[in-house]
């Protein structure tokens, strides 16, 4: 349970390819799961991108394999993949609206990067 005493259920989306946006939205779900939050991580669009995005100061895959490592979930478009001529991941396995239309319903809040 969180310090606030209740849990949150948190639905992240992210459709930046922006390296700094995507390490900050994966911080912060870092930071809401050491909370004792539920995150779950929706890719859309340019999100799908984001295992390319390291760089020296923003290590994103870094921050994406804590967030598995600590319970979170991580979804991508499988049709923004498709179009990418890209495939799932094993960090990133290929998801669909259904689960993204999931993680909002199931969610207390949802934050968009």
């Amino acid at each position: 349970m969180g310090k606030r005493g209740e849990t949150l259920k948190i639905g992240i989306v992210i459709y930046s390819d922006d390296s700094e946006t995507v390490w900050n939205a994966f911080r912060f779900g870092n930071f809401a799961l050491n909370e004792g939050d539920e995150v779950n991580v929706f890719l859309l669009a340019r999100g799908v991108e984001c295992e390319s995005l390291d760089t020296d100061t923003f290590k994103v895959t870094e921050q994406m394999q804590t967030l598995i490592n600590n319970g979170g979930e991580i979804f991508a478009c499988g049709m923004c993949l498709k179009i990418r001529q890209s495939e799932g991941s094993e960090m990133c396995p290929l998801s669909t609206m259904k689960d993204l239309y999931e993680i909002i319903k199931g969610s207390d809040k949802v934050v968009t990067f």
